[in-house]
């Protein structure tokens, strides 16, 4: 299996269908398992920089529009579904590729990892103690049940605390124990794509532009019928909840745009810390004119 990663507008899908048409002419043709977890929603098409139809060349794409704006994204399902996908096209004599930029969505599948279930009853009260609380009272709760987790995760990200404390009072553990230990679930070619700073800020920027120009705001005007609002995942994604505040008259159509292009380049920081945690991946520069040809060079060379 070949994974293709790294921060958000470095290539990374048109790196994976290059591959999979190079392993075509090798007898090995390459099918794509989205590892985005924003593109796992039908709809969101234009905001998640989404490969339309006519753009893929053919090749087959798995976990794209497999959830409504009103569905959680989870990673349990994620990694359970992802996983059958690889397996699939292994099993019909082609490549798997995963690609994407979900840091944990991609571990939950290459690596060991432990995906606890949840209990709604459990995470409701929670998020209502939060709510009548505080946040920090809730990350003081935390540091004392699971110091490193409480360190890991910022007082004021009210979801993932919940979700931590969930962990600990369902499995009767910290919630770092479910977290990944490195301990690769199945041999991988992992791929890493890097820009220069500059480089990278410049394209998110225009990125944004373009997805503007395509029509975002129409797409989340378009989503709204179908529950964006009312959805847990959804309408948090970059760009969409920067187009809410707009349709709400909290933000001007250049503020918006601004801060999206903002939040992206944090994303992508963000990201390039993730991966850059993880030693078995290969890092080639997204610009190189010989990109194709490394990539190659790693995937005939095979998992470390």
């Amino acid at each position: 299996m070949v994974a293709v990663v790294g921060p958000t507008a470095t290539g990374k899908s048109d790196l994976a269908l290059d591959l999979a048409e190079a392993l075509a002419e090798r007898g090995a043709p390459g099918e794509v398992v989205n590892a985005d977890a924003s593109q796992l929603y039908r709809g969101m098409d234009v905001g998640t920089a989404k490969l339309p139809p006519a753009e893929r060349r053919g090749v087959p794409h798995h976990q794209l529009d497999v959830l409504d704006v009103t569905e959680e994204a989870s990673v349990a399902a994620y990694q359970r579904h992802a996983r059958a996908d690889l397996a699939d096209v292994a099993a019909r004599g082609r490549t798997p590729l995963l690609v994407g930029g979900s840091g944990l969505y991609v571990r939950a599948v290459l690596d060991e990892l432990e995906m606890p279930g949840t209990d709604p009853a459990v995470r409701a009260r929670l998020e209502a103690e939060a709510a009548d609380v505080g946040a920090a009272e809730l990350h003081a709760r935390l540091a004392e049940a699971d110091p490193a987790a409480a360190a890991a995760i910022l007082p004021g990200n009210v979801r993932r605390v919940v979700r931590a404390l969930e962990v600990v009072e369902i499995t009767g553990r910290p919630f770092t124990a479910t977290l990944p230990t490195g301990a690769p679930a199945m041999p991988s070619v992992r791929i890493g794509l890097r820009l220069d700073r500059e480089v990278l800020d410049e394209r998110i920027a225009g990125r944004v532009d373009a997805m503007w120009d395509a029509g975002l705001v129409a797409e989340v005007e378009a989503l709204l019928p179908a529950g964006l609002r009312e959805g847990r995942t959804a309408p948090r994604a970059v760009g969409y909840s920067q187009v809410l505040e707009l349709l709400d008259g909290r933000m001007t159509d250049a503020e918006a745009r601004a801060d999206t292009v903002q939040a992206t380049r944090r994303l992508a920081r963000r990201q390039e810390r993730w991966f850059r945690r993880d030693p078995a991946i290969t890092w080639l520069d997204a610009a190189d004119p010989r990109l194709l040809e490394r990539a190659l060079e790693d995937v005939f060379a095979g998992p470390p």
